[in-house]
Formats: C-alpha cells, structure tokens, sequence
C-alpha cells in the first residue's frame, strides 16, 4: 500500500478548513444581515404606520363621523406592494384599506406592537383613545425572499473563488516542499558508490535535523565501505610478495629434483599460487574500481589505453592473438585511464581465457569484445557477471572477478554491461559490450 503524501495531506485539510471557515463566516453574515434587514423592516412598517395613521385620523375627522364605511386607497400605478395596510375602529369594522390587501389575511386586533402570522409581518398601532386602529404588514415571503439574495450574494462568489484558493494552497504547499524533493532528486540521483553527504542547506529548519542524521549516516557508511576496500586492497597487496617467493620456491624445488612425484606436487602449489596471486590482483582491481576516481577534469584519446592493455594481456596468455578495430580519430572521454584499463583489461583477458578469435572493437562509449566459444545456456549468462561466478569452462582458471569489476566500473559511470551468447546469426561465440557515457570534449 503506497504511503500518503504528506503534501497532499496538508493540502486538503487546509483546503477544508479554509472551506469550512468560509462557509462558516459567509452563514454567520447572512444570519446577522437577516437580523439587520428584520429590524430595518420593523423599523419601516412602524414609521409606514406613524405616517399613515395621522393621516387616516384626519381624513376621518374631516368626514365628521367614526364609521362612514369601508374606504380602499386607489393604486397610483400598477406596482406591487412591499407594505399593505388595514384600519379599523375599536368595534373591528374597516375603515380603511391598501391597494391590494387582503382583509381575511390580517388578523384580529390584540395590542400595540409587532406581531407574526405564517404570511405577515404586523405593526399595530391605534389614534383617538384606541378608536382608531392601523395595521401595517409585510409578506413574510417578501423577507425570505431578501434574505435567499443576501445569502446567495455571499456563498456564490464560493464557487468561484474557492476552487482558486484552494489550487493557489496546493500551489504553495507545492513550493514549500519544493526543497524537499530536491533534496530527494539530489539523493536518488547518487550512484551506489557515492555516499558523500547531500547538501541540504536550503531545507526546511523542520527537516534539517533529519537530513543531517542521514548525512551523518551516509558519512559513517562511507568510512565502514572506505575500511572494507583499504582492507582488501591491503591485503592483496601484501599478498603479492609472499605469493611471488612462494611460487618461485616451488619452480626451484620443481627444477633441483627429478622424482616425478616432487615435480607433479610442485607444479600443482605452483598453479594454485598462480591462481591465489590473480585473485589477490581481482580484489586489488575491484578495490580501486569501487574507490577509485572515475572521472577527471581533462579528457584524453582512449585508444592507447586499450592498445597498450590489450598487448599486455595477449603477452600474459601466452602471445594469444586479439583482433582490434580501433577508429582513425581520437575517441576522447574524460574517464580514469586506469580504470577505464582495468575494465579493457578484464574483458580482454576473460575472452582469452575461456574462447578463442577474440575480437576487440572501441567506439565512443562503447568497448565490445567478442570471442568464438561454446555457447553459454541462459542461466548461465544470467548470473556470469555476479561476483565469484565462472563459465563452466575446462580453464578453471580464472577467479570469477573479471565481469564483476567490469561491471562495477560501468555502475559507477552509469553505463551498462551486456553479455550475450552465441553471437547474433551464429550458433557459438561470447560477446561482452561495455556501455558508458562518453562525456566527450573537442
């Protein structure tokens, strides 16, 4: 199960609090609006009564008599009201009506002040003692209807602008962890090899003390690795003496006597010195392949390089023949030429302990060397470059180190090894092709 992001995380519950907040804030608004409008509302219905009622009271006075009947105020214009309103003496006959009340929806007289009814808001007041009586109403739906509009106007401009808020969050969240993934891209970039620290100045103070404990890792990781290669290349190295006078011992003792059981033995210590002496020299090659610097600041021709090795290797087997196609022109790369020789060096000498017609052939960034030799099943090329791992050969030669270094090398300058067997369009044959970044200059 993949982890969660925590990027993604923060990104979201920041998102809904933000949402949350402004849901909440936009429905406190609209609720305190909707107070304010219910009392500015109030506020008209009293003062539409105020002005009405002294002007009924007049009309009324100025008729000379109380009850002269029900009396409709004419529309203006046709419009629709916002307010309607209802007069009536204290014995509840009306006076007095608005263009376009309703008397069945107003209910009956009980006081002064403000009333509700599921349709109408009301103000009731009354002149003359109480014999004339007013009542002011609002449709009830006329509020909502205000109120739908003030709540609209604030949770629309959601759909808008929260989306943009919350892409501009991850935005941010996404700039803010910036450093981080950096600091992950700068690591994952790192060869096996390298374990210098990663610089992490431009982290977070939140995360500097954990990229500081991997650095310190990395650190004592490398010491452990640096300890592991100075030990076996020590070693090796000392070997060397020892394994050179003990192989010169049993080649004098082999020539001082004639007993053919003697000379058999010596020549069996001989071989297996000869042997402990190459290993000695793998591991020495393989220490400086895994510690060594593999790239300089200057670039130089490869071709004497392989010219040079490839010669001492044919000399070493015995005056094996090597065919090398080598180009007219330099092929400059800035690679290590001592590294660069040892991997020419094992390839070269791996074709020409376990094949024949070896052929040599450099290009910019490629070394391909080919030998004629059984084929090998694919089980077999599937694990030959593992370390300590030979072809089931009659020549047991070897120390099972050649590819393994080879390999090692192309690791740490990010190339490849390919192994293939037979040969393509032939039924025999090895092929071994070293695949790495030329780097040229001109």
């Amino acid at each position: 199960m993949r982890p969660a992001s925590l990027q993604a995380r923060l990104a979201i519950a920041v998102g809904l609090l933000v949402t949350v907040l402004w849901i909440a804030a936009a429905s406190f608004t609209a609720w305190r609006q909707r107070l304010q409008m219910d009392a500015m509302f109030d506020a008209s219905l009293q003062e539409t009564a105020h002005r009405v009622l002294p002007l009924v009271v007049s009309d009324i006075l100025s008729r000379g008599d109380l009850v002269t009947g029900t009396q409709r105020v004419p529309a203006v214009r046709p419009h629709d009201d916002s307010f309607s309103y209802i007069v009536r003496d204290d014995k509840g006959s009306i006076l007095m009506i608005s263009h376009g009340a309703d008397p069945g929806l107003f209910p009956a007289w009980d006081g002064i002040g403000f009333r509700s009814t599921q349709a109408l808001r009301l103000y009731n007041d009354a002149a003359l003692q109480g014999t004339v009586r007013i009542s002011v109403a609002e449709p009830m739906v006329h509020r909502k209807r205000m109120a739908f509009e003030v709540r609209m106007g604030l949770l629309a401009p959601i759909a808008l602008v929260l989306p943009l808020t919350l892409a501009g969050i991850a935005g941010l969240i996404r700039y803010g962890f910036a450093p981080l993934r950096q600091f992950r891209l700068r690591l994952a970039r790192r060869g096996a090899a390298d374990l210098t620290p990663v610089d992490a100045s431009a982290l977070p103070a939140e995360v500097q003390p954990l990229a500081e404990t991997l650095n310190a890792l990395l650190t004592r990781l490398d010491d452990a690795f640096q300890a592991e290669r100075s030990f076996a290349a020590n070693a090796a190295h000392e070997l060397r003496t020892p394994l050179a006078g003990a192989i010169a011992q049993a080649q004098r003792l082999r020539a001082e006597t004639t007993d053919p059981a003697v000379i058999a033995r010596a020549s069996d210590i001989e071989t297996v010195l000869k042997r402990l002496t190459r290993l000695s020299e793998g591991l020495m090659s393989l220490a400086r392949a895994e510690g060594g610097r593999l790239r300089r600041d200057t670039v130089q021709d490869l071709r004497p390089v392989v010219r040079i090795v490839t010669e001492d290797a044919m000399r070493l087997a015995g005056g094996a023949g090597v065919t090398m196609d080598l180009p007219e022109g330099p092929v400059l790369s800035d690679l290590d030429p001592d590294l660069f020789g040892i991997l020419v060096r094992n390839l070269v000498s791996n074709a020409l302990r376990y094949g024949t017609e070896v052929r040599l052939r450099l290009e910019p960034g490629l070394v391909r060397v080919e030998n004629d030799c059984e084929p090998l099943p694919p089980e077999v090329l599937a694990r030959i470059g593992a370390r300590f791992e030979r072809a089931p050969s009659a020549l047991r030669g070897g120390a099972g180190l050649g590819l393994a270094i080879v390999q090692t090398i192309l690791t740490r300058a990010g190339g490849t090894l390919l192994l293939s067997s037979p040969l393509p369009g032939q039924s025999r044959g090895f092929a071994a092709e070293a695949r790495f970044a030329a780097r040229q200059q001109a």
